[in-house]
């Protein structure tokens, strides 16, 4: 089984997201696929694999960077399920393939050559979540052949509005490091940038990426299971 894990948002847009994406990997895989939320919304991981445990879980955690929820966060409520056979996969983080759904969706945005280009993003207090959002601006940056600013909608600094006023004596065309429609969205949209981008959505290399880190996760358990006396 494929458990989604969502970070969760009170706007529904970005709930019917997730949801999409649940079904766009049904039907890529005949496993079966649940959506639980780390926070904000219900059902919560715990409860989700609560009412599995006849499966094998693997938890593919839905977000960009690896901060709280996916270091401390998700793996607290898998232990709390207390479902015997769950595991983590690795989070999206700056998967190449999630950059050239980012570079699509600036293009379709409006972004011209020669515009000043920001990245946004949700923001962390974890110093190596950060580190992957700068990873994923260079990554942009070298498939753009340009400088790529960082600004976070929330928690981290530069505050994407100044990021934005920093970047300003020509066009700004902002790229949307989120998956989904939400508060950080908004802000993002608000920044005062000429040009800014849909967040990621659902799309076909957002789908294959969870079905990798599923299969990754996937492979990492058989091992474990040979490997595991008697």
């Amino acid at each position: 089984m494929i458990v989604l894990a969502a970070h969760g948002t009170r706007d529904p847009r970005g709930a019917r997201v997730i949801e999409q994406l649940a079904d766009r990997v049904r039907a890529a895989t005949p496993v079966p696929v649940r959506v639980a939320y780390a926070d904000v919304r219900q059902p919560g991981l715990a409860t989700v694999l609560g009412t599995v445990r006849g499966y094998q879980a693997v938890v593919v955690p839905v977000f960009l960077a690896s901060g709280y929820h996916v270091r401390t966060d998700i793996p607290a409520q898998i232990a709390a399920s207390r479902h015997r056979n769950a595991v983590a996969a690795e989070p999206f983080g700056p998967a190449p393939e999630l950059i050239g759904v980012l570079r699509e969706r600036l293009e379709r945005a409006g972004y011209r050559a020669g515009d000043a280009v920001v990245l946004a993003a949700a923001g962390s207090s974890d110093v190596r979540a950060l580190a992957e959002v700068r990873v994923a601006a260079d990554r942009l940056g070298a498939l753009l052949g340009t400088s790529v600013r960082v600004g976070y909608a929330a928690t981290a600094r530069p505050a994407i509005t100044d990021a934005v006023a920093r970047a300003r004596g020509r066009r700004v065309a902002i790229a949307s490091w989120l998956l989904a429609p939400g508060l950080f969205q908004r802000r993002v949209a608000e920044a005062g940038a000429d040009v800014v981008a849909n967040p990621l959505g659902v799309h076909p290399d957002v789908v294959e990426l969870v079905l990798a880190r599923y299969r990754q996760a996937q492979r990492q358990l058989t091992l474990a299971a040979g490997e595991a006396p008697g």
